[in-house]
């Protein structure tokens, strides 16, 4: 756990309350549901908080409006700009409609294009879309001198009390809803803002209640942070879970957080996707990958949760179905049942019908399999892809292939080649 300090942090309870009266006609208050597989598995009484069923499938929309809603009359018609990777995009864009106030709104080139539509969807004649750069940070940038030059106001995804705040609400949703003690809450963190607003009104009225945020591995932006006991920009990231890959959190939101999580859990891009399709085919839900972090994150935790009362929030529901192909290679690779190798097989008649026949167990699947003869040499490499039926079969295989005199290199997640067969 982390060690927490006593100093007061900016936000107050009053804060979001305040939100809430602002909010509560124009947001869904949505659902705080028991999820009784999830209860089963962990021995636990879980309940998920569906954001996903917010009106643009995102909690983003509560900051968003509020921080639109708190501007003045000359800067509402003078427009406002924002820099986002789709969801606070469909959260602006709504407001800007709402509104009817005129907005520009940058976003990477790495948005899924279902994010990108619906974007335009919400906001209609009221927003531009700029798509630029390759990740929320680049366009950020491009966002910010934009707004300069044309003296507009910026709604800032996350590093604003204003959006804070409004994010904040789901945390009193929770707590209006739940007749329980909460023993531990489960947030996904991007740049900080939902976490920091929900753990500032939940800490407010269950200080016992354990805030668990949750990051992508490959873009652990807030825990470096914290380690660093500074705001520290990555220099490199994994930007998969395009909703919560941020090279830099907010100053603001790390100031919160850091007097008020409890620990954070880095969440494998693969086990995400293993969680998006777990949520899909058992619970119908359709959960975007920043959205499926905390129950991700439930494995790591599963032996404190036992009987214990805990709350996922689901923060998002914007999954391009584009990427499920994507998403299911993944998870097979993050569990040991997808593997690839470059195998070197004899030039000659019948090889690979004895590969098949005396290397392949019954249960072992072909998934891909590139291939040239070379006429002037005595063995050619291929690309092979396969597929396992459980992961203790990956042993058998390797053994069989030496036994039967394959030359056999496995490409390994953290060769190049990878990222060309994924």
């Amino acid at each position: 756990m982390m060690r927490k300090e006593t100093t007061m942090d900016t936000l107050q309870i009053e804060d979001i309350i305040i939100a809430y009266q602002t909010l509560k006609d124009v947001v869904k208050h949505t659902p705080l549901q028991k999820d009784e597989v999830l209860s089963e598995r962990y021995n636990a009484n879980v309940y998920l908080k569906r954001e996903d069923l917010q009106l643009v499938r995102s909690f983003k929309l509560r900051g968003a409006y509020y921080l639109m809603k708190t501007l003045s009359s000359e800067q509402m018609e003078n427009g406002v700009v924002c820099a986002s990777a789709g969801n606070h995009a469909q959260g602006v864009a709504y407001a800007c409609k709402a509104l009817k106030v005129p907005g520009r709104i940058f976003m990477p080139t790495t948005t899924p294009r279902q994010k990108r539509d619906q974007v335009k969807q919400f906001g209609k004649d009221y927003i531009e879309v700029v798509i630029t750069g390759d990740t929320f940070d680049d366009s950020y940038a491009e966002a910010i001198r934009y707004q300069e030059a044309h003296d507009m106001a910026f709604v800032h995804p996350f590093n604003n009390e204003k959006t804070i705040a409004g994010q904040g609400t789901v945390g009193m949703e929770i707590m209006n809803d739940i007749d329980e003690n909460i023993d531990y809450l489960f947030s996904s963190i991007g740049g900080g803002g939902l976490i920091s607003g929900l753990s500032t009104y939940v800490k407010s009225i269950s200080p016992d209640t354990n805030i668990i945020g949750v990051e992508p591995a490959g873009a652990p932006s807030m825990k470096t942070s914290l380690a660093n006991n500074e705001v520290t920009e990555l220099q490199e990231m994994d930007k998969f879970v395009d909703g919560a890959s941020v090279k830099r959190v907010g100053d603001l939101s790390y100031n919160i957080s850091r007097h008020l999580i409890d620990d954070i859990v880095l969440a494998p891009e693969g086990k995400i996707c293993t969680t998006i399709l777990e949520l899909y085919n058992q619970h119908a839900i359709v959960a975007e990958p920043a959205g499926a972090m905390p129950i991700t994150a439930l494995d790591f935790y599963k032996d404190e949760i036992e009987g214990k009362t805990v709350v996922c929030v689901v923060s998002g529901g914007n999954n391009d179905i584009g990427r499920m192909a994507e998403m299911r290679e993944r998870s097979m690779v993050y569990e040991g049942l997808q593997h690839y190798f470059i195998i070197n097989f004899p030039q000659r008649a019948g090889a690979l019908r004895e590969f098949l026949n005396d290397v392949l167990g019954p249960n072992d699947d072909i998934t891909r399999f590139d291939y040239t003869k070379k006429n002037n040499k005595s063995i050619a490499p291929a690309l092979v892809g396969i597929e396992l039926n459980s992961a203790s079969d990956y042993p058998v295989l390797i053994e069989r292939m030496k036994a039967e005199g394959f030359i056999v290199d496995e490409i390994s997640a953290e060769d190049n080649m990878f990222n060309f067969v994924l």
